[in-house]
């Protein structure tokens, strides 16, 4: 960690380390560090009544906080902590590297703060499915009788998890963004998937080249398996980048027969050729396809990158039958809502990008599809021509609407189109009504948004409740 190695908690005391942004990690590592005896302080550029609550409860724990301002760097930092969101260009961390100062996450305090007989981490990364995959991964873990938990990105601050102690668990599941990736140097997993690559906030990395890199940082250093995407080349050389040890195998997962180091699918069946012993000539039967829920291509290809961590890991098939069966997805990850007059109603608003939405759109057909939101840059061309002899049609709503409806008469001309002008709570139920009046008997309505939700809703759940609730409303009047 630059200049100054730590390693122990003793390490801390007397420690100046500010800690950026007075969110859920920020507030776990502030607490965490000024309990082992730093002196920190917290800033944040935000000063509503919610940001004074959180100063004045982290104040009464001894640590400073200063509101309003997140660009001066107080006087004596020697060590700075920042929360994922913030991005590398922000004048805090410009001002740390005037000073000579490091910039470091959340997950590198929660490494650092690892004892010598700490469980080890079996980290996940990729653009989409990462939360699916690290909780399926848990779900096996627990079926193989391992005390685990899925922690990271997935909301548990990992900071807390590891202060619990070295003996609480056996084995982590770790979910990591790139944003917690490109400020923890230090990580080093006993093994690590990347699922998928497909651009996703460029805004905060500035290129595809570096997004790409600081998801690759996950595979550093790993001691047992890389786990990679057979179906994306990039994956795959991110790997053999990699500065791993000696001995750690690259493995990949396909929906297709696997080769030798590979899972895969056979026959409706999930077949490990990878953790055999015999790579040339046997295949270890895991799971039928059956087992994974929904078993849309996309979720078994997280199924598969879970088992081979698991696996890697030690665990016995059997574990990663039992671990799928048990398993049940989060809401609004292609969620089957009701069916309505013979038309399927599903939920995918956590399809926040057109990587996303192109592995929903490819699991159903014909669809009716809701899309639109925020874009973030994103084009619609190759989503909307690689879906477009899938589509019935398309009801568009949100304020990027425009860029789909464009991509639609480029590509699938013939699609009818509803293009809603309105933003109000009333606008997901009109989505909804008039997605039901292109639908047929034996359709899919998909809510696939590819776009962020803000500008409409709080977050992607208030967008797929309302969806929901629209849904559940058009059932009950045609009942």
């Amino acid at each position: 960690m630059g200049s100054r190695k730590v390693t122990t908690a003793s390490d801390w005391q007397g420690r100046n380390i500010t800690v950026a942004g007075l969110g859920v990690s920020g507030i776990s590592a502030a607490r965490a560090l000024a309990g082992l005896g730093a002196s920190v302080t917290v800033v944040d550029g935000g000063s509503s009544a919610g940001h004074e609550e959180r100063a004045a409860a982290l104040r009464a724990d001894g640590v400073s906080v200063r509101l309003g301002d997140a660009a001066t760097l107080p006087p004596g930092t020697d060590l700075v902590v920042t929360s994922p969101g913030w991005p590398p260009s922000a004048p805090l961390f410009a001002a740390a590297a005037d000073a000579g100062v490091d910039v470091v996450g959340d997950v590198e305090i929660a490494w650092l703060l690892r004892g010598p007989d700490a469980p080890p981490w079996l980290a996940v990364t990729g653009t989409n499915g990462k939360t699916t995959t690290t909780q399926m991964l848990a779900s096996i873990l627990t079926a193989e009788g391992l005390r685990t938990a899925a922690v990271g990105n997935i909301g548990t601050p990992i900071v807390d998890v590891v202060l619990e102690g070295d003996d609480a668990y056996d084995v982590l599941a770790v979910e990591l963004s790139s944003y917690q990736l490109h400020w923890a140097p230090s990580l080093r997993a006993h093994s690590a998937a990347v699922l998928n690559l497909a651009p996703d906030h460029l805004d905060w990395h500035g290129s595809m080249e570096a997004y790409a890199a600081d998801k690759g940082r996950v595979y550093e250093g790993n001691q047992v398996a890389c786990v990679y995407n057979a179906a994306d080349r990039a994956t795959e050389d991110l790997v053999r980048g990699a500065d791993v040890e000696e001995g750690c195998r690259a493995i990949g997962f396909t929906l297709n027969a696997p080769a030798p180091s590979q899972l895969g699918v056979v026959d409706g069946i999930l077949v490990d050729r990878a953790f055999v012993p015999d790579r040339q000539k046997q295949a270890q039967e895991l799971a039928e396809v059956s087992d994974v829920r929904p078993p849309a291509p996309h979720n078994i290809a997280n199924a598969l990158a879970a088992a081979a961590l698991a696996r890697a890991f030690g665990v016995r098939a059997t574990a990663v039958r039992d671990g799928l069966r048990a398993f049940r997805p989060d809401a609004h990850r292609i969620e089957h809502v009701a069916d309505v007059d013979g038309v399927a109603y599903v939920d995918d608003s956590k399809a926040t990008n057109t990587h996303a939405a192109q592995a929903s759109l490819a699991a159903y057909e014909p669809i009716v599809w809701i899309a639109g939101g925020l874009a973030k840059g994103a084009t619609f061309d190759e989503l909307v021509a690689g879906s477009a002899k899938r589509l019935r049609g398309a009801v568009l709503i949100g304020a990027d609407r425009a860029l789909i409806r464009e991509a639609l008469a480029r590509h699938a001309p013939e699609v009818p189109v509803v293009d809603l002008d309105r933003t109000d709570t009333g606008a997901m139920s009109e989505a909804v009504r008039r997605a039901a009046e292109l639908a047929e008997p034996g359709d899919t309505v998909l809510m696939a948004p590819a776009c962020a939700s803000m500008d409409m809703f709080t977050n992607y759940n208030k967008r797929g409740e309302a969806f929901a609730d629209a849904v559940r409303a058009l059932g009950s009047t045609r009942a």
